[in-house]
């Protein structure tokens, strides 16, 4: 495996769990799926539909979440927005992703 590969390899693990912050971030106003998933990768968080779904739902079940099905337009769509404890858990991740980030940037000060 090639170092590009590698890169993107890793770049995905690294990826993997800021989705979950992602949507918690976004989902302070409601949106249903597939405008989550323009609205990340309009923002540069590439994230398939397969990936995403399952961990809306999973959300969901964890109480992060609260889903409304609105039923006004010709095709029914499920709203996500975050409950209020999804709202403190939210809180908690971007003080852990800021702690994260200081550090990171403390290791790789000067490149060494």
């Amino acid at each position: 495996m090639g170092t590009d590969e590698l890169i993107l390899s890793q770049a995905q693990e690294l990826r993997r769990g800021t989705v979950v912050l992602a949507c918690l971030a976004l989902l302070e106003e409601p949106q249903y799926g597939y405008a989550l998933l323009e609205t990340l990768g309009d923002a540069g968080i590439a994230v398939d539909g397969n990936t995403l779904y399952p961990l809306l739902r999973r959300l969901e079940k964890q109480g992060l979440l609260i889903s409304e099905w609105n039923t006004d337009e010709s095709r029914p769509r499920k709203f996500y927005r975050v409950s209020p404890e999804g709202a403190r858990v939210r809180t908690g991740l971007l003080r852990e992703w800021q702690e994260l980030g200081a550090s990171i940037s403390r290791l790789t000060k000067g490149d060494r």
